[in-house]
């Protein structure tokens, strides 16, 4: 059936249909522990990928392998060759998943998916292994009607910043090459107001140490002159912003306001502030959030409270990330970061800054084929137009690709909404949100065929 013979209504009570199988394929891709910064889940994340092998060829895609490169986490690449004329469409998400954190801290079982409120509850279930099973349920839906050539990859390790990605895509670039790009890794606006996703901040992570001295000592015998490491360490981080609680670094470079705001309310109900928390930084809420540099400091290696002994720290450090805004130079501002270290470091103290890896901003180019063709999709799935955002978040690999296929057009399209709490305990998937997400990218793939 040629694309334009597609009913959309048809098309979406064959969603409908679909969707009981294509959720049990999700819940058992989320009850696999496949985080790839726990050495310990390696065994985890090849049975993920083996069982997502085995899914997509079931769904038709008659090439599928699971492959790797040197040091790199297990990638799922299957491929169905495009119909004379049609184009190629690349379809991108990742297996991998964060580290569940404090048991605790979750309602259910964090790898044993739970339904409450009309939406999936586990690890996983929205970032990313959703996007794994929309681009299943799209597969399934067109069937042997697939108007486009499809590859589909499966990253397994972009939780943990791609560090392999780059040289996977070149070692298997004969076979990722593509008209267009469809990764559906992002965010709507809100549960029944579709986006698509044209820009993304980078991100760059350092490590930095504080000594002063050669050995812990009796914190009364010598306090007071002599500095402990980790008040050093406080007061330095403390630079990091100024007093409205924008990012002091110099050299960082900051974008426009975008032509959308979120309400202060809005704001703190979806991030979960706590009420007389007062909102740091300057500027509009989108701006802070997708166009401006971010620092946060996100672990420190210090003595625990309910072990600490009576004396003055010698050395502690800190983790610190940064989010780079679009159009600024990630390793450039890391480089600025770690510069703001050297010249801010108090009391003459000894300072080691280990640089971490980077991923670099992106800004889509819009207003092609694909991404009118991505919008008409979305506004014929959700019953309203679709608006276009930024993400404060960063994906590796879509500036790996967009350096090795410069001329593909780039589509970040998302299951997830305000509420999902990606990363957090009680991530979750609205259903509703799912089920529209699945209808959208089966119309696009008829949409690019026209």
């Amino acid at each position: 059936m040629a694309a334009d013979q597609i009913d959309p209504e048809q098309l979406a009570a064959a969603v409908r249909q679909m969707l009981p199988s294509v959720r049990a394929d999700l819940e058992r891709l989320v009850r696999m522990p496949s985080v790839s910064a726990d050495p310990a889940a390696a065994a985890q994340l090849r049975a993920s990928a083996g069982e997502i092998a085995t899914l997509l060829r079931e769904a038709g895609l008659p090439e599928v392998d699971v492959l790797t490169v040197d040091g790199g986490q297990p990638a799922v690449l299957a491929r169905r060759p495009a119909p004379p004329g049609a184009p190629t469409v690349l379809l991108y998400a990742h297996h991998d998943v964060q580290p569940a954190g404090q048991p605790g801290d979750w309602l259910s079982d964090p790898f044993e998916p739970a339904e409450r409120g009309g939406r999936l509850y586990g690890r996983g279930a929205a970032d990313d292994k959703a996007g794994i099973a929309v681009h299943l349920a799209a597969l399934r839906v067109l069937g042997s009607a697939l108007p486009v050539g499809v590859t589909v990859l499966v990253e397994g390790e972009e939780e943990i910043g791609s560090p392999t990605i780059a040289r996977f895509l070149a070692r298997y670039a004969g076979r990722l090459r593509a008209d267009v790009v469809v990764l559906a890794d992002s965010a709507n606006w809100a549960v029944d107001v579709p986006a698509l996703t044209t820009s993304l901040r980078g991100g760059a992570n350092v490590t930095v140490e504080v000594r002063t001295l050669s050995h812990g000592v009796h914190s009364g015998m010598y306090g007071g002159p002599v500095p402990d490491a980790l008040t050093a360490l406080c007061r330095l981080l403390a630079t990091l912003h100024d007093g409205n609680g924008d990012v002091a670094v110099a050299g960082l470079t900051s974008g426009p306001a975008g032509p959308v705001d979120l309400a202060e309310d809005e704001l703190r109900a979806d991030s979960g502030l706590l009420g007389g928390v007062e909102l740091i930084g300057t500027g509009s809420l989108t701006q802070r959030l997708w166009d401006r540099p971010a620092i946060a400091v996100i672990g420190i290696d210090a003595p625990p409270v309910d072990t600490a002994a009576n004396m003055l720290v010698p050395a502690a450090r800190a983790k610190v990330s940064m989010r780079v805004a679009p159009g600024d130079d990630a390793e450039r501002a890391r480089a600025a970061l770690a510069a703001h270290f050297a010249s801010h470091v108090p009391w003459g103290a000894s300072l080691t800054v280990q640089e971490g890896p980077t991923v670099a901003p992106y800004t889509v180019r819009t207003g092609g084929r694909a991404y009118r063709a991505a919008h008409a999709a979305l506004a014929q799935a959700w019953g309203r137009p679709a608006i276009d955002i930024g993400a404060g978040g960063s994906i590796s690999f879509v500036t790996a690709y967009a350096r090795l296929v410069p001329d593909a057009e780039i589509l970040i399209t998302g299951v997830e909404d305000p509420d999902t709490r990606a990363h957090g305990a009680n991530e979750s998937l609205h259903l509703g949100v799912f089920e529209r997400a699945c209808l959208a990218e089966a119309l696009l793939l008829c949409n690019l065929a026209r």
